[in-house]
């Protein structure tokens, strides 16, 4: 079930029909996450059909329960091929900044399933992750391109803004969604079009012991 901000405030209960680049983020985090450094994703590839179903759901309207349909995607699987970098926003941490230490880490939580449970977009739609040689076994899309137009790329906050360190505005991120060769390639978040929301300030953790 992936969705934006701007459906959920309307109230529209479709999925869009593939990932978007802040859902396969906050799945790299329910594998492997630290404040030391970023999840990037950089390629998804489509290996399943995109199929959607729906299901009756209960809504709270103005103290009232309205009974209503989502519209979900059904029966997905998708390659991911994705980096870390360092958090400049986080000086505290920089002692932390050890590359084989994290990559191992991740390594280790990917094929245990991760660290966290992984959704799907929203709660009510769980997955599964395992480790995968990205670009292997054959893909519904393989040879095929298709462009799903302008699409929510992610939301960018103080704590996360590589472009301007310095910045404590929070702007949420489109992008042009192609998909070619059955593949989508991310673009990182400072080359999206971006549009202020709001103003914010960074989380400070503070002084943690830290342990290798």
């Amino acid at each position: 079930m992936f969705t934006d901000p701007e459906q959920k405030a309307e109230g529209r209960l479709c999925s869009l029909p593939v990932p978007t680049y802040e859902a396969v983020k906050g799945i790299l985090r329910s594998v492997y996450w630290k404040p030391t450094f970023i999840w990037v994703p950089d390629e998804l590839r489509i290996m399943h059909k995109i199929a959607t179903e729906r299901y009756p759901v209960k809504l709270h309207r103005g103290g009232k329960v309205i009974l209503t349909e989502k519209q979900r995607l059904c029966n997905v699987r998708y390659q991911l091929r994705a980096h870390f970098v360092w958090n400049d926003n986080r000086p505290e941490l920089a002692c932390d900044r050890d590359e084989n230490k994290h990559f191992h880490i991740a390594l280790r939580s990917l094929s245990r399933g991760g660290r966290r449970s992984v959704f799907l977009g929203t709660s009510d739609c769980t997955g599964y992750v395992r480790p995968a040689r990205f670009g292997s076994g054959r893909g519904f899309y393989d040879g095929c391109d298709k462009d799903f137009g302008v699409m929510y790329h992610g939301i960018t906050y103080p704590d996360e803004n590589l472009a301007e360190p310095q910045c404590m505005d929070v702007f949420q991120r489109s992008f042009r969604c192609v998909m070619t060769d059955g593949i989508i390639k991310f673009p990182p978040p400072e080359e999206c079009q971006s549009e202020f929301l709001r103003h914010g300030a960074v989380k400070w953790f503070g002084d943690i012991p830290l342990t290798v």
